[in-house]
């Protein structure tokens, strides 16, 4: 993965767009820290339907609580 500065990926934008067309991968840097990750589509991630963002979000749930506080009691507190 080549990486270039903020200023470059600005000024060369058109050519990056064409390296990354063609497959190349970018990490763009501003002041010497990485900011962005610039990868063709077909590379980056598909979407996800809702049904599995539901899915994931009630696996990532599971064993998670909050001690001895409900989430009723977390509702009728911030009622109050």
């Amino acid at each position: 993965m080549k990486q270039l500065g903020a200023y470059e990926a600005k000024t060369h934008l058109s050519r990056i767009l064409d390296e990354v067309e063609r497959g190349e991968s970018f990490t763009i840097s501003k002041h010497g820290r990485p900011v962005a990750v610039l990868v063709p589509v077909a590379r980056s991630v598909s979407p996800m339907t809702t049904g599995e963002v539901i899915a994931r979000l009630r696996l990532n749930r599971q064993g998670r609580t909050l001690g001895d506080v409900t989430v009723r009691d977390l509702i009728d507190d911030g009622r109050r």
